[in-house]
């Protein structure tokens, strides 16, 4: 194991060039990353003796078919210090979870897989299964984090309490053990293949929190099973404290082969912004950095600016506020280095750590080549090369003799696209478009069933949100345009009559959406989307997906969430209870179903929208009418106050050709 880790650290500084090693040297970094006590007999703790983290197997093969988490949602105090409660901005006050009963749960349930015939003619019943077609799972929206990087925006969580409260992901406890959270994930996926095989598995994106080289190494090497040490710059905490003990990951089973989605917080710093498209900035300096950054409050949306509600440039060049990290010496990841730019002399800092760069997109993508599962690439080995370094789409058939097609779709903003906003939009370049119809097309004239993996999800974000379809002819700065509104994107699936659904992450929901046929297209030209929630926050759950051809040559998609089955006393087990508590605090909403606006409210007056979704009535909720999604539904149980799940089975129906195919290829009559 020892070497194995003194091969990593080599290959590293292989890859750095003179230049960047001196520059580094002279920061004081280089000491403190490539002469790591990672290897050596001087080390705090004994890589030869490192632990590992079993979860609970009795229940591993359990889902949420079979029970679901229950915790109760407690009244929300009207303000701090109010001794009855923990206000959002109070969150990281993680030694009062205890008094309040936060993060205490029991388990009810089962959860029904509700059957679900939106797409079918009016009287459709259910058929029997002719057979199984592929059975696969998703991951979505792990987050690894390094906690201990000096750019984060921790303080924002606290400062700013309307805007910045409810906001997660800038910190919650969970950041604490995203690698144990996965290792449980992957041995729970584990489990279930080993009573009924995976076929596959693909990750939906956001692998990493802001892109850095040890975030991105920490997923992969997890997913390979190999010992992870969950700490940087000077590894305190290393040998005491259990979110930063180094450990070894069980590893996803050799047999099943992961593909890999790109995600916004893949490419951008946290998921937001270009990292080189402002150099006064210093974004990238800022990685490895001995000193904690101190930016505005990149939170708070900038009034008059419609739709482009945030600007980054102007809000980080305000220096209001150091950022803060978490100490890795203390139990509970006590935050430190927060206040006033200028409180301090000199400025809080950090042990600078190599490790932690900025991957570009290349970068990321060439990590997928370092791996000990298959397929090496993970997905990223099968990009058409004639596109050029950095294109992240590509299509597989995971089974030779199922005529099955999966579309891994890259629908991020791009790095160079001018805009101020929050990079977490829907967009489609004018190459990524193109080469989106020719794969649906193709797929069609070869009579193969068809899914798109992608990250973002399509017609479901209000506008405003930050992760709804990026509508660039209004943004003030882009410099490169939308290639295809939301309305053609999904008219052109629509007239695909061999897509089954759309698989996305991003919105960290459980969340169903039918896209009704329509009548020039016929009873097959409806699909599907299907969201996955993040395995960093509540409920962290992946989901499974087993796809059915049916007696009457219909398809039915089944999927179902599963909690992975951490073993009590675990840190994953005391991340899912930090998850719970979180949401006990901050209640954000996991049952959205925001309506299909027609004007935005803006500080000026209502601003007339595209809509969010093209397939349903625009307008303003009234009384008597609310243009939300009547195929968007959650489920629920009863006595669970929050169900943040939801279970179904998906019918499809397919074109003549389609079926006259499948018959002639099972040699059914």
């Amino acid at each position: 194991m020892r070497n194995e880790v003194r091969t990593r650290i080599e290959a590293i500084a292989r890859r750095l060039t003179r230049r960047d090693f001196l520059t580094f040297a002279a920061g004081g970094a280089a000491a403190a990353s490539l002469s790591t006590p990672l290897i050596g007999h001087d080390a705090p703790w004994d890589l030869e003796r490192v632990r590992s983290y079993p979860i609970d197997f009795r229940r591993a093969t359990l889902t949420t078919a079979d029970r679901v988490l229950s915790f109760p949602l407690p009244a929300k105090p009207a303000g701090p210090g109010s001794g009855k409660g923990l206000y959002p901005t109070e969150l990281p006050q993680v030694t009062e979870y205890g008094k309040y009963g936060y993060g205490n749960y029991t388990f009810g349930g089962p959860l029904p897989i509700v059957q679900r015939f939106d797409l079918m003619p009016p009287g459709y019943a259910a058929p029997g299964r002719l057979r199984r077609l592929v059975h696969f799972f998703t991951i979505s929206d792990i987050h690894i984090t390094d906690k201990e990087t000096p750019n984060q925006l921790i303080y924002m969580q606290q400062e700013d309490p309307v805007y910045g409260a409810p906001g997660l992901s800038l910190y919650s406890p969970v950041m604490l053990y995203t690698t144990q959270v996965l290792d449980a994930a992957i041995q729970t996926v584990n489990a279930l293949h080993e009573r009924r095989r995976f076929d596959f598995g693909i990750s939906l994106g956001d692998a990493c929190n802001s892109t850095q080289y040890n975030e991105l190494r920490w997923f992969i090497d997890v997913l390979d099973g190999k010992v992870i040490t969950p700490s940087s710059g000077a590894h305190v905490g290393a040998a005491t404290v259990d979110y930063q003990r180094p450990f070894k990951a069980a590893g996803l089973n050799r047999e099943i082969p992961w593909y890999q989605v790109l995600g916004n917080h893949d490419h951008f710093w946290l998921g937001s912004v270009p990292v080189d498209a402002d150099p006064t900035l210093s974004i990238r300096a800022a990685y490895t950095s001995d000193e904690i950054w101190a930016t505005g409050d990149l939170v708070r949306p900038n009034s008059g600016m419609f739709p482009c509600l945030f600007d980054w440039t102007a809000s980080m060049a305000q220096k209001a506020f150091y950022m803060g990290v978490i100490d890795g010496s203390t139990r509970y990841g006590n935050i430190k280095g927060t206040g006033a730019f200028g409180s301090t002399n000199p400025p809080p800092t950090v042990t600078a750590d190599w490790d932690r760069r900025h991957l570009l997109r290349t970068e990321w993508i060439e990590e997928f080549f370092h791996t000990t599962t298959h397929p090496v690439g993970h997905g990223l080995n099968l990009v058409d090369g004639s596109y050029g370094s950095g294109f992240a789409c590509y299509s597989f058939v995971p089974k030779a003799d199922i005529p099955l097609k999966i579309i891994v779709l890259d629908d991020t903003q791009s790095e160079t696209d001018g805009s101020h906003d929050i990079h977490g939009h829907g967009f489609l370049d004018a190459t990524r478009w193109n080469w989106l119809q020719r794969e649906l097309a193709d797929g069609q004239a070869e009579n193969q069933l068809m899914i798109i993996a992608a990250h973002v999800p399509i017609a479901v974000a209000n506008i405003g949100s930050e992760v709804e379809w990026w509508e660039s002819g209004k943004d003030p700065h882009a410099t490169l345009q939308n290639a295809v509104s939301l309305a053609d994107l999904v008219a052109t699936l629509r007239n695909t009559p061999n897509l089954l659904m759309w698989l996305a992450g991003h919105r960290h929901l459980n969340t169903v959406k039918a896209f009704p046929p329509t009548a020039e297209g016929g009873p097959e030209s409806g699909f599907w989307q299907v969201e996955t929630s993040a395995l960093r926050d509540f409920p962290q759950q992946f989901r499974t997906f087993q796809i059915y051809l049916n007696s009457d040559y219909t398809v039915s998609i089944v999927t179902t969430n599963v909690d992975p089955a951490v073993a009590e006393g675990t840190p994953a087990a005391t991340s899912r209870s930090y998850s719970i508590a979180a949401m006990q605090i901050i209640q954000g909403n996991r049952t959205p179903n925001s309506p299909n606006l027609a004007a935005y409210p803006g500080p000026a007056g209502p601003i007339p929208v595209e809509p969010m979704d093209p397939t349903r009535p625009q307008g303003t909720p009234t009384a008597t009418e609310s243009f939300t999604d009547p195929s968007i539904v959650y489920g629920s149980v009863p006595g669970v106050p929050c169900c943040a799940s939801y279970n179904a089975e998906l019918f499809k129906q397919l074109s003549p050709a389609m079926v006259a195919a499948l018959r002639a290829r099972f040699h059914a009559r």
